[in-house]
C-alpha cells in the first residue's frame, strides 16, 4: 500500500513537469533556506566552501540547488523524475553552475554513508505518509556526517488546510489524501499530503540520532487574507547513528 501511496505522487509530479515545465516549481530559493544556510554556511569563506557537500531531497528543477552551486558549494541532488532531472540541467546551466544530479528516491539514498555535510528537504518529505517519515529520516541521519545538519521546510497542522480538510479523508493522525478543498492552498495535490507539528517533528528527529537546533513555523495567507498555510521551519544535528549499531 504505502508503494501506491508514493507512487501517486510521482504521477502527479512527473505529469506537472511535463505540462508546466519550469512553471511547476518556483524559479528561485525558498526563504526559510536562504535564512538557514545565512546562520550556518555563508560566513566560510568561498574559496572553502568547494568542500562543503550539500544533498537536496526531491531536488525538482533546481531552483534551490542552482543557488547552493552558485555559492561554490558542492552541490547534489536526488528526484525520482527524469523530466525534473532534464529541467535541472538547463536551471543550472541557465546559471552557469554545476550539481550532481541523481534520478532515485529519497527514501532510499543511494549514497555513502557519513557523505554529506547537510541535507535540505523543502516541501518533498511530506509526500509520503507521515508513518513513512522516520524511515525516510533514517535515510538521512546515514548519509549525514557526525555534526551534519538537517534542514526541513514542511507543512503544519495549523494550517487552515489541515484544520478544515473535507472533502479530503484522513490517511493517518497527520496525513490527507490530497488537497480537495477549492479554496485550500495547493488543491488539486492528489496524492497523500502530510502535515506534522512543531512537537512531533521534535520528538521524531530526536527518536531517528538528530538534535533540534532549531524549530519555529512561518505562515502566509491566501486569498487577502482568509486562508492561512503555516510551515514547520525545523534544523536537527547528526549527534549519533540510527539506526543504532
Amino acid at each position: 500500500m504505502k508503494h501506491e501511496k508514493n507512487a501517486n505522487s510521482f504521477r502527479w509530479y512527473q505529469k506537472s513537469y511535463k505540462k508546466e515545465g519550469f512553471g511547476a516549481q518556483r524559479l528561485y530559493p525558498n526563504e526559510e533556506l536562504l535564512r538557514f544556510l545565512g546562520r550556518h554556511f555563508f560566513l566560510i569563506p568561498i574559496q572553502k566552501r568547494k568542500n562543503i557537500k550539500i544533498l537536496e531531497l526531491a531536488c525538482g528543477s533546481c531552483s534551490n540547488l542552482w543557488m547552493i552551486g552558485k555559492e561554490g558549494f558542492k552541490a547534489y541532488g536526488i528526484d525520482f523524475s527524469d523530466v525534473a532531472i532534464r529541467l535541472g540541467k538547463k536551471m543550472l546551466k541557465r546559471w552557469k553552475t554545476n550539481a550532481s544530479l541523481t534520478r532515485g528516491n529519497f527514501a532510499a539514498l543511494p549514497y555513502e554513508s557519513n557523505f554529506f555535510d547537510c541535507v535540505i528537504d523543502v516541501l518533498s518529505l511530506y509526500c509520503v505518509p507521515f508513518e513513512q517519515l522516520g524511515e525516510c529520516l533514517n535515510g538521512v541521519n546515514r548519509v549525514l556526517k557526525n555534526g551534519g545538519l538537517f534542514f526541513s521546510y514542511y507543512p503544519s497542522t495549523g494550517s487552515d488546510a489541515f484544520k478544515t480538510y473535507a472533502p479530503s479523508k484522513k490517511l493517518g493522525p497527520y496525513t490527507l489524501d490530497g488537497i480537495k478543498r477549492k479554496n485550500s492552498p495547493y488543491f488539486g495535490n492528489n496524492f497523500p499530503f502530510s502535515f506534522i507539528s512543531p512537537s512531533a517533528y521534535k520528538k521524531v528527529l530526536e527518536e531517528k540520532g538528530f538534535k533540534t537546533v532549531y524549530l519555529e513555523t512561518v505562515s502566509r495567507t491566501y486569498r487577502g487574507p482568509k486562508e492561512k498555510f503555516e510551515f514547520v521551519v525545523v534544523v536537527g544535528k547528526k549527534i549519533k547513528n540510527y539506526p543504532k549499531k
